[in-house]
């Protein structure tokens, strides 16, 4: 029996699905149609754009004409609350409810957002435009203060002295911290006893601790008892041990937050295959959470490369090079912005801000190679190291080839060593 086609529709046969008695998609109410999914629709450009007029218009308005007031700052805020409630008011003409506090909720994130930006901006912004005047010298990347005064020009001294005192400093905190606040991070997360609890409690104590408190502490167990037993002063070291003070709780803060997103179940396969917990922890959760580490690393470098009062107690100020980190006054990049700064000369001003933004040169150089060196996810390799589970692969895949290859000659030997049938 041969299927009949259905009938096709033409111009004299219309439509069913168009009948009169039946809504349509554009007869449906606004609220029931279906909202396009794109990232700017028009009319919210339309409603930002008009809410902002209307806004600084209004914030002009009341501020400068009907009231005394005065001042850019209170003229913004006024305005950034206007904005608010005419942007609000001009997205309920066209939408509910849902979606006027929506967008009301984005326009407020993104609006914090925007002047976290601009106040980052503003900050480096000035601070390189007050010390161009010096980061334009090559001498002032190559020498030190020995040699200049307060009224020599900018073409003589330079805070070389301050950028090596900063990274020796630097490189012995990280030496104390990292170990010790990666260990203190793991103990933390892997163990459910009474000291980790208390040790958490003391290390959150410690996160709110005045720099100032680490400088004095450094000062009376280092500097004072070596100071009395005749064996030492204010040292580099003494300066690290304030700012490995400092730098401490946030890194085992945000370790131990880290470790404990690592899935549990990537613990328990591993414990089931036998393997010991120092080795779950080492080989699995270590890795998995490297990126996250190397966050934690970075957050407590950004804490205490900045210090000033901690290096001011326990290494003192010099204008010279100092490398030995372990006698002898040593300064940093911080305290050397703090005391040129206060000089009432512009010279030592330029100088200062030029210290200023050579830190801030610094701390992204530092950042880049700590997301370099540990800035991976779990389960992204490199191509080294690609290439290098490639190849281990490749060994396992020959030496199973070669074990399957030794069974089917021991099973195809099995009938003739045993005639009978018996094995």
């Amino acid at each position: 029996m041969t299927a009949l086609a259905p009938p096709r529709l033409t111009e004299a046969q219309p439509d069913d699905t168009k009948r009169p008695d039946v809504p349509q998609a554009d007869d449906r109410p606004r609220s029931d149609r279906r909202r396009a999914l794109r990232a700017v629709q028009p009319d919210e450009v339309m409603a930002l754009v008009g809410a902002g007029l209307a806004a600084s218009s209004l914030a002009y308005l009341v501020y400068y004409v009907l009231l005394p007031w005065s001042g850019l700052l209170g003229f913004l805020v006024l305005t950034w609350v206007l904005f608010l409630g005419c942007y609000a008011l001009l997205v309920s003409f066209t939408a509910p409810g849902i979606h006027v506090r929506d967008r009301l909720a984005g326009a407020v994130a993104h609006s914090l957002a925007f002047t976290m930006f601009s106040a980052l901006v503003l900050v480096v912004a000035f601070t390189f435009k007050r010390g161009v005047s010096a980061l334009r010298h090559l001498n002032f990347f190559t020498s030190d203060l020995s040699g200049s005064g307060p009224l020599d020009p900018l073409t003589q001294g330079g805070v070389l002295h301050a950028m090596l005192g900063t990274l020796i400093m630097m490189m012995l905190a990280l030496l104390v911290t990292v170990p010790l606040g990666l260990v203190t991070a793991i103990y933390l997360s892997e163990s459910r006893t009474r000291l980790a609890r208390l040790v958490r409690t003391v290390v959150e104590a410690m996160t709110a601790l005045p720099s100032i408190i680490a400088g004095l502490f450094i000062l009376a167990l280092i500097v004072t008892l070596q100071d009395a037993l005749g064996v030492g002063q204010k040292s580099g070291l003494a300066a690290s041990m304030a700012i490995a003070v400092m730098m401490l709780p946030i890194v085992i803060r945000a370790a131990d937050v880290v470790l404990r997103l690592v899935p549990g179940t990537l613990k328990e396969a591993a414990a089931a295959l036998g393997a010991p917990r120092w080795r779950v922890v080492w080989h699995v959760v270590m890795p998995t959470s490297r990126s996250g580490l190397t966050t934690a690393v970075i957050l407590g470098t950004a804490r205490g490369i900045g210090e000033t009062s901690p290096v001011l107690l326990t290494a003192g100020y010099t204008t010279a090079f100092a490398l030995n980190p372990f006698s002898g006054p040593m300064v940093s990049l911080p305290l050397t912005t703090f005391i040129l700064t206060r000089s009432p000369e512009p010279n030592q001003i330029a100088r200062g801000f030029g210290a200023a933004a050579v830190l801030m040169l610094l701390v992204l150089l530092l950042f880049i190679v700590a997301r370099t060196l540990g800035g991976r996810g779990p389960g992204q390799l490199s191509r080294r190291q690609t290439r290098r589970t490639s190849a281990l692969s490749a060994q396992d895949a020959a030496r199973f080839a070669a074990s399957d290859a030794s069974d089917s000659q021991l099973l195809s030997a099995a009938p003739a060593a045993y005639p009978d049938g018996h094995t």
